[in-house]
């Protein structure tokens, strides 16, 4: 059973583009979905990432801090600097520059680290650099949102930093204490919360999606070649980042995944609560997850049939 669920929850990709696709056409099967329950189920989401942590996690990043910090760096740097950048030279309507901004600041998604597990890759360092942004993201999200869309409308930083302080801090740190003080029950949950995961996100985004169906119809083409310009530019250039820094293949790929995927049901979540009077801006972070997720998968794909190390140039000493 666990094998199933477990290889469910790999096809996430299919999953949210195909609620996505049925968002399209009738956008009733998902529109319920809305509100307080797109909260909910983000927080339930981040809580099953504090159930597979422990405190002890913590205390990896400082056996190859540099690796770690360059994750980060990567992150915070590429991916808002990617999101500004594409949104000027497409000059995009302001709600949707604004939320193409807004998830190109968002920290790396929980789905990087299962396209990690498929590529190959080093799945321990996909969780500590998912882990370390997630919790930078309640400083630099609303910082950098605030910095590169602020002149496009106006952005409450304090609220965005609140708002990322509910829905990802506080529920991941309830997971982890949950960990810590009922691990059997937790046992017993783990086999199923990535699946519980890959649905929820499904269903925020086709509701979105559903939501803004007419919108994205019409100007569907630029907003998803604006998106997918995104996250193109984010595997791309984290992969050359991490390899001029001197890390092997398979690092520069964990690096590279991480920051090509963002955690774009944060981005929905916090677009819906700050830009009320633009419900557009929460559309492309809702086609983000459909497209982070089927570039990561076949990325993913590639890179398990390819070697996976090469010597690190000489003169360059990273701690792996």
């Amino acid at each position: 059973m666990n094998r199933l669920f477990d290889q469910l929850a790999n096809a996430f990709p299919l999953w949210v583009l195909v609620a996505c696709g049925l968002a399209l056409v009738e956008p009733g099967l998902f529109t319920w979905f809305r509100g307080n329950a797109i909260v909910i189920g983000l927080a339930v989401i981040m809580l099953g990432m504090g159930l597979g942590l422990t405190f002890d996690d913590f205390q990896r990043v400082t056996t190859r801090p540099m690796t770690v910090a360059a994750g980060f760096v990567a992150q915070f740097l590429i991916m808002p600097t990617a999101g500004w950048l594409v949104a000027e030279t497409m000059q995009l309507e302001t709600p949707f520059a604004v939320g193409l901004i807004l998830v190109g600041c968002c920290p790396g998604g929980t789905a990087s680290n299962v396209v990690t597990y498929i590529a190959r890759a080093d799945v321990a360092l996909s969780v500590l650099m998912t882990t370390c942004s997630t919790l930078g993201a309640v400083v630099l999200t609303p910082l950098l949102t605030q910095l590169l869309a602020g002149r496009l409308v106006a952005v409450d930083g304090w609220g965005l930093f609140l708002s990322t302080l509910q829905v990802v801090v506080l529920p991941v740190v309830a997971g982890m204490a949950v960990n810590r003080w009922l691990p059997g029950a937790v046992q017993r949950v783990l086999p199923i919360a990535p699946l519980v995961s890959v649905v929820t996100i499904a269903l925020v985004c086709a509701s979105i999606v559903g939501q803004n169906a007419a919108a994205i119809r019409s100007s569907g083409t630029q907003l998803l070649l604006a998106v997918v310009m995104l996250h193109a530019i984010g595997f791309g250039v984290g992969y050359l980042f991490a390899r001029m820094f001197g890390y092997d293949r398979t690092i520069s790929r964990t690096i590279s995944i991480e920051v090509g995927m963002q955690n774009s049901g944060l981005g929905v979540v916090l677009a819906q609560r700050h830009f009320p009077t633009e419900p557009l801006t929460a559309v492309p972070c809702a086609i983000s997850s459909v497209t982070h997720s089927v570039i990561g998968s076949l990325l993913a794909g590639w890179w398990r049939l390819s070697p996976r190390d090469l010597p690190i140039p000489q003169g360059s000493s990273p701690d792996c």
